[in-house]
């Protein structure tokens, strides 16, 4: 079994393979507090639930966009599975051609939904993840990953609104059903909520037509991928939106091990 690990700012989602079939999957809070005793703890304590074992893990996959908790998480690999993960980061085997400037800079996350994306849909994608920050990535039919660009997510936005006004309270993410409010809650709903949807078809239009240029497509033939917390939300008010794929970054993990299968272990040799 493979277990696949996604570390994001808000969250930590793990998944567990049996080929590439998703066995089972978790959600935690992100936590730089916790120590990998902690972390192996808890995951052990899921696995017990749905009787997987440490000795079932075959091989261990982490993307993480923590730095100060990656370490940690390898220790925890290490000491409760005895396995050296793999890990997203350069020099990983991709199938992707890279356009940034510096190639260094792309969030592994973005690579990994990249890769699911180009690996499951194909053709000229736009790929959007609608977490703590929404990201869009910008991919070729023949696997050219082309940039992109990157704004706060929605709760982002509600928790610095909140933090950073004297008189504005932390609202809930719900619809508020309307775009003229009339208390305040609801005109911050509004706000965060319909101006994200705004933004997302905005930014959608102006990157399809930037693609067809360069790609020589029609901007109708360009796919647009999403995935993420608040992907459902924001795709009930756009039309931009084809496909959610609330799997994403977990399957293009199971993707990316099969293409790096064996990296661990020559990692492994090196360490010693």
């Amino acid at each position: 079994m493979l277990l696949a690990i996604d570390v994001g700012n808000t969250n930590i989602v793990l998944g567990v393979f049996e080929g590439d079939t998703l066995v089972d999957s978790w959600r935690l809070a992100t936590d730089n507090k916790r120590s990998a005793d902690e972390y192996g703890t808890i995951i052990d304590s899921m696995f017990r639930r749905v009787e997987i074992k440490a000795e079932d893990i075959d091989d261990i996959i982490i993307s993480s966009v923590v730095p100060s908790l990656l370490f940690t998480l390898e220790h925890m690999c290490l000491k409760f599975y005895d396995k050296n993960p793999i890990v997203v980061e350069q020099g990983i085997k991709t199938g992707l051609r890279i356009k940034y400037e510096d190639p260094r800079q792309v969030g592994s996350d973005r690579i990994v939904n990249s890769v699911a994306a180009h690996t499951r849909y194909g053709g000229d994608l736009i790929v959007i993840d609608f977490g703590t920050a929404t990201t869009f990535c910008c991919v070729s039919a023949d696997g050219c990953f082309l940039g992109g660009a990157i704004a706060p997510g929605i709760k982002t936005q509600a928790a610095a609104l909140f933090e950073h006004t004297a008189k504005l309270p932390n609202v809930d993410l719900e619809l508020p059903g309307k775009f003229i409010c009339r208390n305040t809650s609801e005109s911050m709903q509004s706000g965060l909520i319909y101006g994200h949807m705004g933004f997302t078809e905005h930014m959608v239009r102006g990157m399809k037509d930037e693609m067809s240029k360069e790609l020589g497509c029609k901007p109708e033939d360009i796919k647009v991928i999403a995935t993420g917390g608040m992907a459902t939300m924001v795709a009930s008010g756009v039309d931009c939106i084809d496909c959610i794929d609330r799997r994403l970054t977990l399957d293009g993990l199971q993707m990316l091990h099969e293409k790096n299968k064996g990296l661990n272990k020559k990692r492994v040799l090196q360490d010693r």
